[in-house]
């Protein structure tokens, strides 16, 4: 059923950037999700794999030294959603990878792959993206880390060079208090489906609760990556909150997306539903808040 060539398991961090250097065209593999599925259908046939999912200190969620949440990679959806870190702070994003496929694949989905995969309709890419979230990269010449808006080079393709793996994500403390967020998921069915678009919204409000201090919006399907929309974030920043601004807000970030046409839906539609998600999802941010509209 699986034709490959060879796998390799690696036993630590360095071990699999070992493995790397000596089998520069091997595919890591994780939970088995994608490659195993993109395997049977023959697109991955014949391939080394280099397997990192026993190397267990690439799982977990916890708080560093800065109190920024350090998300091991090799995280699983489920464990997301439940750890008792993310649902203090960031709820969104437990949310969000909660719409994953299905149980199955939420149980055994890591956040790194989902990540490393570059597509645009992954569902923690857009969420991650509205955290200011950075990635962190572990290779040959020891670790690096960047913005994951830089993480991302084009459809299908992420800054791993060779030799690297993705070990962590990190949410700076910055990033995260005081914000409250939403993610709204559009597709054809309810359950098991990849998103037609997927917004994510997080707001931070004034100490009296009438003005915005600050807005992230990103989205997934609005581009060939995930994508900030810059444009909304700064016409919304500082203004009062009053569903005229919202409104604004929303019809703003028809200045930066640039969604196409698909099977899935018209440009058109996406288009439609991106002022629309951008306007729910940021009353809902405003109610976590504790603003009222």
């Amino acid at each position: 059923m699986y034709d490959m060539k060879a796998l390799y398991e690696a036993e630590s961090i360095e071990h699999a950037v070992k493995l790397r250097v000596e089998h520069p065209e091997a595919q890591i593999i994780a939970g088995g999700s994608d490659v195993l599925v993109q395997m049977r259908e023959g697109r991955r046939a014949g391939k080394e794999l280099i397997s990192i999912y026993m190397i267990d200190e690439m799982r977990g969620i916890s708080l560093d030294e800065n109190e920024a949440i350090r998300i091991g990679s090799l995280t699983s959806f489920s464990h997301i959603t439940k750890n008792p870190i993310i649902q203090e702070h960031i709820n969104v994003l437990g949310e969000a990878v909660d719409m994953v496929g299905g149980p199955q694949i939420r149980n055994i989905g890591t956040i790194g792959g989902n990540t490393c995969n570059g597509v645009t309709s992954a569902d923690s890419a857009s969420t991650l993206h509205a955290w200011d979230a950075i990635v962190e990269i572990t290779g040959p010449n020891g670790i690096r880390r960047i913005p994951i808006k830089e993480f991302y080079i084009k459809a299908g393709t992420v800054d791993l060079r060779e030799g690297e793996i993705q070990t962590a994500i990190i949410i700076p403390k910055k990033a995260y208090e005081g914000y409250k967020g939403h993610y709204i998921k559009y597709g054809m069915r309810n359950a098991m489906e990849i998103a037609s678009t997927g917004c994510s919204v997080n707001c931070k409000l004034s100490a009296d609760k009438k003005h915005f201090e600050d807005v992230r919006i990103a989205y997934g399907v609005a581009g060939p990556v995930p994508m900030r929309v810059p444009s909304a974030e700064e016409f919304i920043k500082g203004k009062e909150i009053t569903m005229e601004n919202i409104e604004g807000f929303a019809k703003k970030v028809l200045d930066d997306i640039m969604p196409r046409d698909s099977w899935r839906a018209s440009k058109e539609f996406r288009q439609h539903i991106a002022v629309v998600m951008a306007k729910r999802a940021l009353i809902e941010s405003v109610k976590l808040s504790g603003g009222v509209i």
